[in-house]
């Protein structure tokens, strides 16, 4: 079976849609399937092609065992709706004209966040008459208006119903949550159309390491009980949050010793690093990104990890997929995301839940853990314990059963 995949995020970008498709991508071919991705240079988030490639019409390489096309896009920074949407488009229509030179295409998968990506599977899969499956990773327009760029009117109106339009089109439809297949039903969507594979982490790439000496001395963190957060610093994200939790903590004599370290890069990431000046934040450390190889290791010199959105309706829906490489890691987590995810942090008793946006519950779940080495100990075994049950392989393998049975989907 041949499979053809379309994002327009792949490693060497360390994003969680980059990390996803390229682990089940893997796993696919492992398993006897072969698989093109049709993608485009790397450059998320700074919108700056990465060293070693270039911004061409075609390209081809081979990525273990994974075919995979680059095409041209008009490249921009991760922020602003219109440049962005230009960059998305470009992608679709350059996408579509790769598609020409793939052979003997069974199934087509288009992924989201944003659904140009899938109005391209969708042409493919009509013009080439094959399934596609549409794979919703967020509830795209809802979730550019959740943060504010953009509002009602005629240009969400349309992308509603371009977006509605693609859930009724889409052979089948693969959401990231249980959350997502609740909502499409909500809006007419067959429940039965819809099936859950969720996120999750390579537990060959992710598990426990002793904390780097020497990077914790580089970043200054000996002696130090260190919070962090590693990810995209986006509008989503509300890491202001944390700088305000930051505050809270240099200013009480019990959060002396706790330093908060922000790794990644993003739209969001100049004016936090502004805030924090601003308010001579001493215990607040950004690093920009790093490599996805490199990442088990800052996650090692961390004592917990925070994991944080805006506090919104829609954002109940989402499950971060850094929750599960935290799992891998035993790491515990203090989960700022309410709905799902939060049920899951719970039910698995992998850390504690604070309310979203509320910097002072932050500090004081820090304090509190920082004098709580028996919790947080707890906390790590039960981690590792949880891990297996979200293992990228089994979840990549559960995908595939669902592309085979819609392969054969009349």
């Amino acid at each position: 079976m041949h499979i053809l995949f379309l994002t327009d995020n792949f490693p060497p970008e360390v994003n969680a849609p980059a990390s996803r498709t390229f682990e089940h991508a893997r796993e696919w071919v492992r398993l006897g399937a072969k698989v093109t991705i049709i993608t485009c240079a790397p450059n998320f988030p700074k919108g700056k092609v990465f060293p070693g490639y270039r911004n061409r019409l075609h390209s081809r390489e081979e990525m273990d065992g994974i075919t995979v096309i680059r095409v041209w896009t008009y490249i921009t920074a991760n922020e602003g709706l219109y440049r962005r949407t230009l960059d998305y488009v470009s992608f679709m229509v350059s996408a579509f004209i790769a598609s020409f030179g793939v052979r003997k295409v069974d199934i087509v998968i288009g992924t989201s966040p944003q659904f140009f990506t899938a109005m391209c599977a969708f042409m493919i899969g009509l013009f080439r008459r094959r399934p596609w499956i549409f794979e919703l990773r967020d509830i795209w327009p809802a979730s550019i208006k959740a943060v504010g760029a953009v509002r009602d009117g005629p240009v969400l109106v349309t992308l509603e119903a371009i977006e509605l339009f693609l859930y009724r089109r889409a052979t089948r439809i693969v959401a990231v949550t249980q959350a997502f297949r609740t909502e499409l039903a909500r809006r007419g969507i067959a429940p039965e159309k819809v099936d859950v594979v969720t996120n999750g982490a390579d537990l060959t790439r992710f598990a426990p390491i002793p904390r780097p000496a020497a990077l914790s001395r580089e970043l200054g963190l000996e002696g130090c009980f260190v919070a962090g957060y590693v990810g995209t610093h986006g509008l989503a994200h509300g890491l202001e949050t944390l700088l305000e939790a930051a505050s809270l903590l240099q200013a009480r004599e019990d959060g002396a010793h706790i330093r908060i370290l922000l790794l990644g890069d993003g739209a969001r990431k100049p004016a936090l690093r502004k805030l924090a000046s601003e308010r001579g934040l001493k215990n607040v450390i950004f690093v920009d990104s790093v490599s996805k190889a490199e990442v088990p290791q800052y996650w090692a010199l961390l004592d917990v990890s925070i994991i944080h959105l805006r506090r919104d309706p829609l954002f109940a829906g989402v499950i971060p997929s850094k929750l599960f490489e935290c799992m891998a890691m035993g790491l515990p987590v203090l989960h700022g995301v309410e709905g799902e995810s939060a049920s899951i942090v719970q039910c698995e008793g992998v850390g504690q839940t604070f309310a979203p946006e509320n910097a002072a519950e932050l500090a004081a779940r820090l304090t509190h853990l920082a004098g709580a080495p028996e919790t947080l100990a707890t906390y790590r075994e039960k981690c590792l314990a949880a891990a297996p049950r979200y293992d990228r392989k089994t979840l990549a393998g559960a995908m595939l059963d669902i592309i085979r049975q819609t392969a054969r989907t009349p």
